[in-house]
């Protein structure tokens, strides 16, 4: 079966997982997701990620999700450009997610990047995902 939106399934089955309070997601790998992954590892959201091979001989990626306590770091999720609707925003457009607290992942020219990179950059791109 094919899939339209792998990005908003990783987002997806994350966002089940915290509701869930499971300790782990896998997630078919990419490279898109495995960049995402690293964002979210380098803003401290997820305790760690890595490729395992499963029994039938697929690869994953296996996210280890974090909790202060009982609590989720991620609290939200949001993809926000779409393959029906991409959203592109210049680099004086950037959005601040919760005054610095979130982070939005945008896909630039020179690669993935958090909002803060992006503005260091002084380069715009396509508004991928909001997490807070």
């Amino acid at each position: 079966m094919s899939m339209n939106d792998p990005i908003a399934d990783m987002l997806t089955r994350i966002r089940n997982a915290v509701a869930s309070r499971h300790r782990r997601v896998d997630v078919p790998v990419s490279k898109m997701k495995a960049e995402i992954a690293r964002l979210l590892l380098e803003s401290n959201f997820i305790s760690g990620f890595k490729t395992v091979e499963t029994e039938e001989g697929r690869k994953v990626l296996r996210l280890a999700l974090k909790y202060a306590g009982t609590t989720p770091v991620i609290r939200q999720l949001q993809r926000v450009s779409t393959p029906g609707l991409r959203r592109y925003v210049g680099a004086s457009e950037i959005p601040r997610v919760r005054n610095g607290l979130g982070v939005a992942i945008l896909s630039t020219s020179q690669g993935l990047m958090t909002d803060r990179q992006a503005r260091s950059a002084r380069t715009g791109g396509e508004l991928i995902a909001l997490v807070w």
